[in-house]
């Protein structure tokens, strides 16, 4: 189910990993290119005609947004405690991101300069809520919380519907909690298309965010430039770096628990220790066999995951930091220190007793976390993700006379002398 590589069989295990992220074939870009047109031209109407082509479902344009009778049903209908776990699931991580607002400042140069940024909430924003293989209330919370501790007006959400026209109860219950009464039938690219697009039902939006399949992630690419995105979020994936300290059953759980969400993900385990990965091999097989969604971990476990077995301790660390992975666990003896020779990952998760499970719905930080190795140069999705930023520029009299000459010296450097007599009117 999922093989060990040692010596010169890990550097080809690292091609085939880096070779997960492929380009979108010119069949699916020309396929959303035509979804995003009819959205575009037609608008309700063709979302209507696009759900029932690629959900099944037969909602009419002016049904496909979702009543407040079914909102209160879904809460109804949820098992005894399960809205009090959302509730402080999204309390959780609503203190988290409280914590990254930023704020306006302002700062005198001198006493006749003043310099500085005013802080904006996005208007509105529209979130896309995954369906398919599972069902994703935490795609909803990890998204509008920044969203709303950041102080955007009016937050929208779309999801596909199942084939009886219905979005799951528990998405709805989330939206519940969160306050969100705007939720739309409608998923794919011809979703992103009426996000970034707006129709007489849904209105445009100034960003769209949540993950998605391949027409979803390349719909938010095409829009990219008309409205802002978060990411192009690619296959989820973990990475354990463990030492001789580590737990093989803990380790096992966490690939496994990365495993099960898409035959593309990838979970990888880093060690020094050839003992550890035998017994890490052997735990996973033992607890795959209690597990249901085995049709989805082992293909993934199989073709993207591995149990990488270096040469030393320097060697495991390298590798950890070319993996760049969404999620990495240190499952060692001494994680703050580990942790100072990390470079790249998305979230970290210290020690034993720190699953990614816990991130993924409780603790409070984002887990739309960069992917595809994007870890050395991107973010998990924040606060500031949500806000903009102007800057300030204030010049008395005085204090433009006093930089008059250096700025129109520099003006004149670039051939604009009409930058140049910008300044000049004002000072002469």
């Amino acid at each position: 189910m999922i093989n060990i590589y040692k010596g010169d069989q890990i550097g080809a295990f690292l091609e085939r990993f880096e070779s997960r992220r492929q380009e979108i074939s010119q069949d699916v870009r020309d396929s959303v290119t035509r979804i995003l047109r009819k959205v575009r031209e037609h608008g309700d109407a063709a979302l209507s005609k696009l759900t029932r082509k690629f959900d099944g479902a037969d909602i009419p344009s002016h049904n496909l947004q979702v009543s407040n009778e079914d909102i209160e049903k879904a809460v109804h209908n949820m098992p005894p405690g399960w809205m009090d776990i959302l509730r402080e699931s999204v309390s959780n991580i609503r203190r988290f991101h409280e914590k990254e607002k930023r704020q306006s400042w302002l700062d005198w140069k001198n006493p006749d300069t003043l310099l500085g940024q005013r802080i904006t909430p996005l208007e509105r924003v529209g979130i896309y809520v995954p369906g398919g293989r599972a069902v994703y209330p935490s795609s909803l919370i990890m998204a509008a919380v920044p969203a709303q501790a950041a102080g955007v007006h009016e937050i929208l959400a779309v999801s596909p519907p199942d084939k009886n026209g219905q979005i799951h109860m528990a998405i709805l219950a989330a939206a519940q909690v969160l306050g969100i009464s705007r939720i739309f039938k409608v998923g794919g690219a011809q979703a992103i298309g009426a996000l970034a697009y707006g129709t007489k039902i849904i209105p445009r939006v100034d960003k769209i965010v949540g993950p998605g399949n391949i027409y979803v992630a390349e719909g938010k690419r095409q829009v990219y430039g008309l409205v802002d995105i978060d990411m192009i979020a690619g296959p989820s994936e973990v990475v354990i770096l463990a030492d001789s300290t580590a737990n093989p059953d803990f380790t096992a759980a966490d690939l496994l628990a990365q495993a099960e969400h898409d035959p593309l993900a990838s979970a990888i385990c880093v060690t020094d220790n050839e003992n550890l990965a035998n017994q890490v091999k052997q735990a996973i097989l033992e607890q795959a066999q209690t597990l249901q969604r085995a049709e989805i971990f082992e293909p993934s476990l199989k073709t993207w995951g591995g149990i990488l077995v270096t040469k030393n301790w320097e060697q495991a660390i390298s590798l950890t930091n070319r993996l760049a992975a969404e999620h990495l666990g240190l499952h060692v003896n001494q994680p703050w220190e580990t942790i100072g020779r990390i470079r790249n990952a998305g979230a970290i998760f210290l020690g034993h007793f720190s699953p990614e499970t816990a991130g993924d719905y409780w603790a409070g930080p984002n887990h739309v976390l960069p992917t595809n190795q994007t870890a050395r140069f991107a973010s998990p999705l924040g606060t500031g993700d949500f806000q903009k930023v102007s800057s300030i520029i204030q010049y008395s009299q005085s204090s433009l006379k006093m930089e008059a000459e250096k700025i129109m010296t520099f003006a004149n450097m670039e051939g604009f002398d009409g930058h140049a007599n910008a300044v000049k009117q004002r000072i002469k």
